[in-house]
């Protein structure tokens, strides 16, 4: 008999993701928060009504996918151009001063007599992987926040988004040069020749596709419905070829593939049809199956200290380390603990990236739950850091509306605009 579970679980997803993203508006912090904590509460950590499904999963991995695709479709290429160079900066310090700090935390506590060290693997990897681990950027959460707020294409907001696409690659270096060591399968030559072919796939592919795109779109004003599906295509296929060719993030595909069609005739009318989807249906199952993912095992004290240390290395060596490779690149001070803010978030990268270390012996099953709290409460905090920083009284541009209403509108220009094609097509038939 065929199960319809399935339909169940979406509609408590809505509903709770819903309930409590107004919960946490009421309260003046972002609704993603809201989202995060609804999974984190139904799921196996708290109550246990809902589970991790493969249909969850992969409508999750569409979410986080098109979510990226929007915030390409969003970016001000302009200014995204301009934060190059401070991006890399960025995102290195947020990448090296984490490693630093994870693996000073774990040599203190990976030793005989505190936390037993795996035994296949040299404690030194080990507690370098933890670092490795703390190296990891969730950007999807921080999107999502940055455009609840309207401030994704802020001087701050740009130099986050760049950073973060920049700490993936980064991060994807680091844990492949870390597991080469570990496992002799790895090759490290082969990841970086794979990483250089994604750039130049992007650069050649993108320019092409930009103007055999911008040639078919330029001129129509009436069904526009099939530039959206093509671009949906286009998104998915760069999602797949960057993951499946190049061993590069699916969402990093999926931004770059934003940037291809972004400035491009009806780029306004194909961002708001993806952003209503998104809103209303992908999103909360994607930020919902976070807190789906997060089980918390049973922990010794000498576990939950390990935690807590870790959870405030996490958050500072972010915060610290893009903080100052913004500060050196000339930012303000409220920019650069914005940018710090926005990268503090590891959300679901960082469970990966610990189940590869477990997988091949890098650390110990027990260090699952510390890393997982570091997730949960990274994940949650990042939001509420960005809403403090990005609130500012005495600044007339900086508003703290939220994604809701700006939805509303653009439903209502929505209809407008179907209204208006509808009539000039209506013209157009009569006088034929």
């Amino acid at each position: 008999m065929e199960s319809y579970g399935y339909l169940l679980d979406l509609a408590l997803i809505l509903l709770s993701t819903k309930v409590f993203g107004l919960i946490t508006r009421r309260v003046k912090l972002p609704q993603v928060v809201g989202a995060l904590l609804a999974g984190l509460i139904l799921g196996p950590a708290c109550i246990g009504i809902l589970h991790q499904t493969d249909f969850i999963y992969q409508i999750s991995e569409i979410g986080v996918i098109v979510l990226m695709f929007c915030a390409g479709l969003e970016t001000d290429i302009d200014e995204l151009k301009k934060s190059g160079k401070a991006s890399f900066i960025i995102a290195l310090m947020g990448v090296i001063i984490p490693l630093l700090g994870g693996f000073a935390v774990a040599a203190y506590f990976n030793r005989p007599g505190m936390l037993e060290p795996a035994a296949n693997v040299n404690v030194i990897l080990q507690n370098v992987f933890i670092g490795v681990i703390l190296t990891a950027t969730s950007v999807s959460i921080s999107v999502e926040t940055l455009k609840e707020m309207g401030k994704l294409n802020t001087k701050a907001g740009n130099a986050i988004l760049g950073a973060a696409i920049i700490d993936d690659i980064l991060g994807i270096v680091a844990l492949t040069v870390i597991t080469s060591l570990a496992d002799s399968s790895v090759n490290v030559v082969m990841v970086f020749i794979k990483i250089i072919g994604f750039f130049i796939f992007v650069g050649v592919g993108g320019y092409l596709l930009h103007v055999l795109f911008q040639k078919w779109v330029k001129g129509y004003e009436r069904d526009l419905q099939r530039f959206v599906i093509l671009a949906f295509v286009i998104c998915l296929l760069f999602s797949y070829c960057a993951e499946e060719f190049f061993g590069v993030a699916d969402i990093t595909g999926a931004f770059f593939a934003g940037l291809i069609i972004t400035k491009t005739t009806h780029t306004t009318y194909i961002a708001r049809r993806f952003g209503i989807l998104s809103y209303i249906f992908l999103s909360p199952v994607f930020f919902a199956n976070i807190g789906l993912q997060v089980e918390l095992p049973s922990m010794s004290p000498m576990i939950i200290w390990f935690a807590v240390a870790l959870v405030v290395i996490a958050v500072l060596t972010k915060i610290i380390g893009c903080g100052a490779g913004a500060k050196f690149c000339r930012y303000s001070t409220k920019d650069c603990v914005r940018i710090g803010a926005g990268m503090v978030s590891r959300g679901e990268v960082a469970l990966i990236v610990a189940a590869k270390g477990n997988a091949i012996g890098l650390i110990s099953a027990d260090l699952m739950g510390p890393i997982v709290i570091v997730v949960v409460i990274t994940t949650i905090i990042s939001p509420i850091l960005l809403k403090m920083t990005f609130s500012e009284k005495n600044q007339k541009d900086e508003s703290n509306d939220f994604v809701e209403s700006d939805l509303m509108k653009q439903l209502e220009e929505y209809d407008e605009e179907m209204e208006k094609e509808q009539s000039r097509y209506i013209r157009i038939k009569d006088k034929k």
